[in-house]
């Protein structure tokens, strides 16, 4: 499944701090920030429905997450 989420991570320092997060919770699936896009998109690929967990774990990391 791929997800897209608009985020309010909007550079490299960001990503650096949701990259141990997400690697560790996710150890399976393939994602990316698009830092030029307006919405600062995240796309997560994952072989299950992990969007609600996704989008808690953002805002426990202090961070805005909607799925698009």
């Amino acid at each position: 499944m791929i997800f897209v989420f608009k985020t309010n991570v909007d550079n490299i320092s960001k990503v650096k701090k949701v990259t141990p997060k997400l690697n560790k919770l996710f150890p399976n699936s393939n994602w990316n920030f698009d830092l030029e896009d307006c919405d600062c998109i995240l796309r997560f690929e994952s072989d299950n429905n992990s969007m609600k967990e996704i989008i808690f774990l953002m805002k426990i990391l202090g961070f805005e997450c909607e799925a698009l």
